[in-house]
């Protein structure tokens, strides 16, 4: 087990935009790849990071103050992106990133169905997840489950299989309470943060009274009939928040 930065990416460097993904929790960096193709193909250079305890990555904080930080070398030398994606938890961690974004480049943040506020709901949310990296379901299980593509069960089966139970019982025991709809009342002026939320109906977790409607710059908006992973079920509306008017491209 490692604790070394390690990544995916697609695109060349030389592209004329950045954008910077984050996964969810028992995912990897992989999982990114329908929606990197979909950017690449629109100029972009993509960079998606493995969060720590994941990928086979170990640590000991898991704090999610401590996942953003440990991302701070994606923006070295004051490396900026156009967009920043986070999926679930990384949506939370993304919102921690928020202080590190250059202030010279305007910057759309893009948020899928982020738990920002579980404390009603954590010992179940944990059980689930340690159910899940104890007994991991195969990519065909995947598929007849939730309809993805293979490539995505694929890869999700990849992400759940290189986590295990330390990171699981790390992320919700240090992170007590689970309330991180507060970090939505410091964004900054360059950036804008547009927040998909996946429909309660089916699995949503990032409820409308989650997200505050009185801060300028945060837009918010549900996606009827699509699950948990709009990444793997509905990529295109990722792609239509990012090309919204004002989104900064």
């Amino acid at each position: 087990m490692y604790a070394s930065n390690s990544a995916s990416q697609w695109g060349s460097p030389s592209a004329p935009k950045k954008a910077l993904l984050i996964h969810g929790l028992t995912a990897c960096s992989s999982s990114w790849e329908g929606v990197a193709q979909l950017l690449v193909a629109e100029g972009f250079f993509v960079v998606a990071p493995n969060l720590l305890g994941h990928a086979w990555r170990r640590g000991t904080d898991y704090r999610v103050s401590t996942l953003a930080e440990d991302l701070r070398p994606y923006f070295i030398n004051d490396t900026s992106y156009d967009v920043v994606i986070g999926r679930s938890l990384g949506g939370t961690v993304a919102l921690s990133l928020l202080p590190f974004l250059p202030k010279t480049k305007e910057t759309a943040v893009i948020l899928l169905d982020p738990p920002l506020e579980m404390e009603g709901t954590i010992e179940v949310d944990k059980s689930q997840f340690l159910s899940a990296v104890a007994n991991v379901k195969t990519a065909e299980e995947l598929a007849n489950e939730h309809g993805w593509s293979r490539r995505d069960c694929v890869l999700q089966a990849l992400g759940v299989t290189m986590c295990d139970s330390t990171t699981i019982e790390g992320i919700f025991s240090h992170n007590r309470p689970w309330s991180f709809s507060g970090l939505f009342k410091d964004i900054p002026p360059h950036v804008k943060i547009t927040v998909l939320g996946s429909d309660p109906k089916a699995g949503g977790i990032c409820l409308r009274e989650h997200v505050p409607c009185d801060v300028e710059r945060l837009n918010f908006r549900v996606l009827q009939g699509v699950g948990h992973c709009i990444h793997y079920e509905h990529p295109d509306a990722i792609m239509d928040a990012i090309k919204l008017p004002g989104a900064g491209l």
